[in-house]
C-alpha cells in the first residue's frame, strides 16, 4: 500500500515493475541489500555476484548458455533485435563500424597536439565515444591500446622530432651544468676532506689519551669493585652457613612438633569419629522407633477407618431400605436396640434386694402406704422406653403402644400395649411427636 500527498492509499501494483514483488521493506531483500552495501554496489567491470546469477539462470532457464546484463531494459531490446540472425561475421563487421566512426568522430573533436600530447585525455574521449555505442547492440569495450600516431602528411612526426630535438638540447645544456657542478663540489669536497682529516687525526689523539685515562680508572675501580665482592661474598656465604643451620633447626623442632600434633590429632578424630556414630546409632535408633510407632498408628487408624467405612456402608444400605427416610431408619436401629435398652434397665434395680429393704410407714399418707409409695418412685425413676425415644428425636411405632398420662403434668411410666390383631402397620414417616393423640 502506498499514500499520496493528499493522503489517499492505493495497492501499489507496479511494485517498481519488479524488484520489489516480495512488497516493501521485505526483512529478507533489506537483509540482502545491507550485506551488499558492504561488499560494495558500484563497479566498472563485472562482479562475482553477477557471475553467480548467471550461472543460476543457464541452470533455471532450459536452453540458456549465456547470458549478458544491460543497465537498462532499452539497451537490452535494442541489442537483441540487431544481433538476431546475425552471423558472427557480421556481427564482428557492425563493431569494426561503430569503433572506426566514432574514433573518426573522436579524432575529429581534438587538434593534432592534443591527441600527440595528452595520450590519456585522447583515451577517456575514445572510451566516452565508442562504449556507449556498442552496448547499443549488446557489446562493451574492454580496453584501448595506442600503440602509435602517424598521419601521411609527416606532421605528427615532425612534432615529434621537434620535441626530441629540443629534449636532446635541453638534456646536453644540463649535462654540461651538472658537469661543471660536479668539478666544483669535487673541489670543494677534496678541502673539506683534508679539514675533516686533519680534524678526526687530533679528535683521534684526544680520543686516545682520554681513554687510556678512562681505562686506569675503570681497572681502579675494578680492583675496588672485586675486593668489595669479595667481602660480601665472604659474608653472604657466612650467613648463609648461619641459616642453613637455623633452617635445620626449625626442621627438626617442627619435625617433633609434629609427630606430637599428628598422633593427637589422631585420638581427637578417633574420638570425634566414636561420638558421631554414637549419635547416628542413636538418631537411626530413634528412627526406627519412630517408624514403627508411625506404622502402629497408622495401621490403627487404617482399621477405624475400615469400620468407619462399614458402618456407614450399613447405614446407607438401611436408609435405602427405609426409602431414603433417615428418620425411619434410625427408628429400625433404635428397635433393634430395644431388648438392651430394657435389659440395661433391669440392671439397674435388679441387684436392689426387696426382702432387705425397711419402709417405715407412719400411715398418715393420703395417697397410699409408704411401702407402695417407695415401690411407684423406684418403677418411676426408670424412664419409659417413649421417653428414650423422644429424647433421641425418634418416634416409635403406635403397636409399641402410647404414654399414658395419670395427672396433667404427670407421666407415668404405664403403658398400655393393645392386643396386635395382626402384623404391625409400618411406621408411617413424620407422623406423632411422642405425646397422646
Amino acid at each position: 500500500r502506498i499514500q499520496d500527498i493528499d493522503g489517499r492509499w492505493y495497492i501499489d501494483y507496479r511494485s517498481a515493475l519488479g524488484p520489489i514483488i516480495l512488497g516493501y521493506r521485505h526483512p529478507v531483500v533489506d537483509a540482502a541489500v545491507r550485506a551488499q552495501l558492504d561488499k560494495g554496489v558500484l563497479f566498472s567491470m563485472a562482479s562475482p555476484l553477477e557471475l553467480d546469477v548467471a550461472e543460476l539462470l543457464t541452470r533455471l532457464v532450459p536452453g540458456l548458455e549465456q547470458v549478458r546484463f544491460m543497465k537498462t531494459g532499452n539497451d537490452a531490446n535494442s541489442a537483441a533485435v540487431r544481433l538476431l540472425q546475425l552471423t558472427q561475421d557480421e556481427i564482428e563487421d557492425l563493431a569494426t563500424e561503430i569503433i572506426f566512426g566514432q574514433l573518426r568522430l573522436t579524432v575529429a573533436s581534438l587538434t593534432i597536439e592534443q591527441i600527440n600530447q595528452d595520450r590519456e585525455k585522447f583515451l577517456d574521449a575514445i572510451r566516452s565515444n565508442i562504449d556507449p555505442e556498442l552496448r547499443k547492440v549488446g557489446l562493451y569495450l574492454i580496453n584501448v591500446n595506442i600503440t602509435d600516431i602517424t598521419d601521411d602528411s609527416g606532421y605528427i612526426d615532425a612534432i615529434g622530432k621537434k620535441a626530441a630535438a629540443t629534449a636532446i638540447n635541453q638534456a646536453r645544456v644540463d649535462v654540461a651544468e651538472q658537469e661543471r657542478k660536479g668539478s666544483v663540489g669535487e673541489a670543494d669536497a677534496h678541502r673539506e676532506q683534508r679539514i675533516k682529516v686533519a680534524e678526526y687525526n687530533a679528535s683521534a689523539v684526544e680520543g686516545e689519551n682520554t681513554s687510556q685515562a678512562q681505562i686506569a680508572a675503570y681497572n681502579a675501580d675494578l680492583g675496588e669493585k672485586e675486593a668489595e665482592a669479595k667481602r660480601r661474598s665472604e659474608v653472604a656465604r657466612q650467613e648463609a652457613e648461619a641459616k642453613i643451620q637455623m633452617v635445620r633447626a626449625e626442621a627438626e623442632q617442627r619435625r617433633l612438633e609434629a609427630d606430637e600434633i599428628v598422633q593427637r590429632e589422631i585420638d581427637k578424630r578417633m574420638i570425634t569419629i566414636a561420638a558421631e556414630a554414637e549419635a547416628e546409632k542413636r538418631r537411626r535408633e530413634a528412627a526406627g522407633e519412630a517408624d514403627a510407632i508411625l506404622s502402629i498408628r497408622t495401621a490403627e487408624a487404617e482399621g477405624i477407618q475400615k469400620i468407619l467405612d462399614a458402618k456407614a456402608e450399613g447405614y446407607r444400605r438401611l436408609v435405602i431400605a427405609c426409602a431414603g427416610s433417615a428418620r425411619e431408619a434410625a427408628t429400625m436401629l433404635l428397635v433393634e436396640k430395644l431388648e438392651v435398652i430394657v435389659q440395661l434397665q433391669t440392671e439397674a434395680i435388679k441387684n436392689i434386694k426387696i426382702d432387705k429393704v425397711t419402709v417405715w410407714d407412719t400411715g398418715n399418707s393420703e395417697k397410699g402406704s409408704s411401702t407402695a409409695n417407695f415401690l411407684s418412685s423406684m418403677v418411676k425413676s426408670l424412664p419409659a422406653l417413649h421417653d428414650i425415644a423422644e429424647m433421641a428425636g425418634v418416634d416409635l411405632p403406635a403397636y409399641l403402644g402410647r404414654v399414658r398420662n395419670d395427672e396433667p403434668g404427670e407421666r407415668t411410666a404405664a403403658v398400655s400395649v393393645p392386643e396386635p390383631s395382626g402384623p404391625p402397620p409400618a411406621p408411617t414417616p413424620g407422623t406423632g411427636d411422642g405425646e397422646d393423640s
